[in-house]
This record gives structure tokens, sequence and C-alpha cells, in this order.
């Protein structure tokens, strides 16, 4: 599914913050990512959501380096990955379900095709009583709630 291989990543002309990483992640496993502060975790998540390039290395997703990848082609395997970002990244003037809902309207889908999977899944979060609030009325809890529905509501194959 993802694999690295000798990825090295540096900003500008600093150290290398990543040496040649080298590992493979399977489908339906279960992964943790730990270490200490600036050891290059977020580089490294960064690099696994596409948002950066690597300095050096190959980074194989589904099958394809993602150095050869067009734009759409970026574009759609980066579909294929949910995030739950752990400050939730929610828009404070979108209502709760709005907020799940974006990924699917980004996508260009109508909201009549994704209202029943987006309220299905907020009460299964146990947000169905929450969809129509704005994020700053959240407790922290049903903010990362909503952060779980939202990465969780394209279907991803990979998440984060």
């Amino acid at each position: 599914m993802i694999r690295f291989e000798h990825v090295g990543m540096r900003y500008g002309v600093g150290p290398e913050i990543l040496r040649d990483l080298t590992f493979a992640i399977a489908p339906c496993s279960f992964q943790f990512l730990t270490g200490p502060s600036g050891a290059g975790k977020s580089t490294l998540l960064k690099l696994i959501m596409l948002s950066l390039r690597p300095t050096r290395g190959v980074i194989e997703m589904y099958g394809s380096d993602v150095a050869r990848m067009s734009e759409t082609e970026l574009t759609m395997v980066r579909r294929k990955t949910g995030v739950v970002f752990q400050e939730f990244r929610l828009l404070d003037h979108l209502t709760t379900f709005e907020n799940v809902a974006l990924p699917m309207r980004v996508q260009g889908r109508s909201e009549a095709s994704y209202r029943p999977e987006v309220v299905e899944l907020l009460q299964w979060v146990g947000l169905g009583d929450r969809m129509h609030v704005l994020p700053p009325v959240l407790s922290g809890g049903e903010k990362q709630r909503a952060a779980i529905a939202r990465a969780l509501i394209a279907k991803p194959e990979f998440l984060i």
C-alpha cells in the first residue's frame, strides 16, 4: 500500500531531517509513530499525506511512484487518504454537518447524494444532535469526533 525506499528529507540547505527511511505499510495494518520532539514525525506524516516531496528516495503509494504522478493522479491518491488532524482543522464558519461533508463537496458530489452518509456517520460518532452546531460551541471531544467523521466520510483506504 505505502512503501518508502531510502527516503531522505531536508528543508532548504539545512540538515537532513529524515535519513534513509525504508519501510512498508501493508493494507489493514495498524502502525504507531513515536519519537522525541524534532525527530521528524510531522515531516514523515506530511510525506505520507503527499503534502511534501522527499529530497531523495522513492515513495510508492498503491503501487505507483509518486514522483512520476501527475497532479491529477496525486489528487486521486490523496483522496484515498483520510487524515484526523491533532488540532482538528474544523472551519469555524461551517456547521458540524458541513465540516464533515466538506470532502464530498470538494469532490463535486451533490448534497442529496451524500446527506444520508453524513447524517449516519455523525450519529455513529455520537454527534447526530450536534450536526447544525458551529465548531466553537463543540467540546474538545466533540471536535475530535467531528474530525474523525470528516476523515472517514470518503471511505479512505488509508487513515492517518
